[in-house]
């Protein structure tokens, strides 16, 4: 992988390898499970809080399926499956709008895949779907959506632009060709920087530039030279990740890491944030950085601890309070295009249930609530917590807790936020992360047969 780089890394609190998982939910949708009998969406909601949601529109297509990707994507899906993928959604939010005939929503995002995939055409009905059918005011509210350098063309932005994306994220990986082919990404920089030009010339307010770090071959010079080159545009944001090897993946079925990537990866996030932060970027969490006189979203009130999420789509996920769910999860290639070509042969009173989830009871509740909070800079605010659960959270956790805050990784004590991650600690977030997971969930984790 890439060239030895020398670090010195803190106590782990028994923790391993700093790399075990990137946690960015909570449950992960390995611990899913079908749910029988499949309750209806009407049930699912009733008594749930629905006037500040989250609607997340997935699209699981893209141009090419980079060597690191584990997300539920497809290449080269033709006009005619693209339809009937969008006549599905619309059927699928119809039967969550009946479900959900007052809800409201405060926080919008297209993912993916890749949404920009569609056409701009196709755009336009997703959209359509999302104001139409489910009511949401997209000018009004902040809107995310991820897009590639070779699908970030200008009438596909214009479209993105026209009903009030406040966010484009793109995925550039790195700025060297060289490396972007060693990642199974393989794109010519002119593109990117083509495309770059394209997202600043409709003035979406927030660009946001993935990197990924511990790329084979890549230096810390050459790791440098692509946030720079990042730089360059003043991004609002930019996301640092490392690399993964997964399986069922491009590289999980060629790669072979070695013994110092660890170490490798630690040192490269280290010299990646150190440079942000003296380029004038916040560190939000171990991966996302803002700059620091970059325009804020007003506040929506919506708060991922606490709120509820609606996902439409064939690998959106779904949330409530005590229940989280979605449909069957794959990462290879045939079981993906498997699960789409069921999905979009659905009826309407199909997507009235919840198929495949995972219940959350009062201990997993205060046990997500910890992990979303505690994965960012900012930590938990005890306040929050104790209003929301009446317990303490140092309490709650604390022999979790006390072998994370006695290497350094964490601090415990008075004062808001009473739990925060300290820098090493940030560094070792997906460490952090699954070594918090229930036994329960772990179990469930643990047999997942990956397909």
């Amino acid at each position: 992988m890439t060239a030895s780089l020398s670090v010195s890394a803190p106590a782990s609190g028994g923790l391993g390898s700093p790399y075990a998982g990137y946690v960015y939910s909570y449950p992960h949708k390995t611990a899913y499970r079908p749910l029988s009998p499949a309750p209806a969406l009407r049930e699912v909601w009733a008594g749930q809080d629905t006037s500040a949601l989250f609607l997340y529109l997935h699209v699981p297509f893209c141009e090419m399926r980079c060597g690191f990707c584990n997300l539920f994507t497809r290449t080269g899906a033709p006009a005619e499956l693209v339809d009937r993928y969008l006549g599905a959604l619309e059927r699928q939010a119809r039967a969550v709008r009946e479900a959900l005939p007052d809800a409201r929503f405060a926080v919008g995002a297209i993912g993916g895949g890749t949404p920009t995939y569609l056409e701009a055409a196709e755009l336009e009905r997703l959209f359509a779907v999302g104001r139409e059918v489910m009511g949401a005011d997209f000018p009004a509210i902040p809107v995310s959506v991820e897009t590639s350098p070779a699908t970030a063309t200008p009438d596909r932005l214009a479209v993105l632009a026209a009903h009030g994306t406040t966010r484009v994220s793109i995925g550039v990986q790195s700025f060297d060709d060289t490396e972007a082919r060693a990642a199974g990404r393989p794109q010519r920089r002119a593109e990117v920087e083509a495309a770059l030009a394209a997202i600043r010339d409709t003035a979406i307010p927030t660009l946001n530039i993935d990197l990924i770090y511990g790329i084979d071959g890549q230096t810390r010079a050459s790791w440098l030279a692509s946030i720079d080159a990042a730089l360059a545009w003043r991004p609002e944001e930019i996301y640092l990740y490392p690399l993964y090897v997964r399986p069922l993946t491009g590289l999980g079925r060629r790669a072979v890491t070695r013994a110092d990537w660890d170490a490798d990866r630690l040192a490269l996030y280290r010299a990646g944030r150190d440079h942000l932060r003296a380029a004038g970027y916040e560190q939000v969490s171990m991966r996302m950085f803002r700059r620091c006189d970059a325009p804020r979203d007003a506040d929506t009130g919506y708060s991922c601890q606490r709120d509820g999420m609606v996902g439409l789509g064939c690998g959106a996920r779904s949330y409530t309070s005590d229940l989280h769910y979605s449909f069957d999860y794959a990462v290879g290639i045939g079981e993906i295009r498997a699960i789409i070509d069921e999905y979009v042969t659905l009826d309407q009173e199909a997507f009235s249930r919840a198929r495949v989830g995972y219940r959350l009871d009062a201990a997993e509740q205060r046990r997500r609530h910890l992990l979303t909070s505690l994965l960012q800079a900012d930590g938990l605010d005890a306040a929050d917590y104790r209003a929301r659960f009446g317990t303490d959270a140092a309490a709650d956790f604390a022999a979790e807790l006390a072998p994370l805050a006695d290497a350094g990784l964490l601090t415990v004590g008075a004062g808001e936020p009473d739990i925060r991650l300290t820098d090493d600690g940030l560094s070792w977030s997906d460490a952090v992360g699954p070594a918090l997971f229930s036994a329960d969930t772990a179990t469930l984790m643990d047999g997942y047969r990956p397909r």
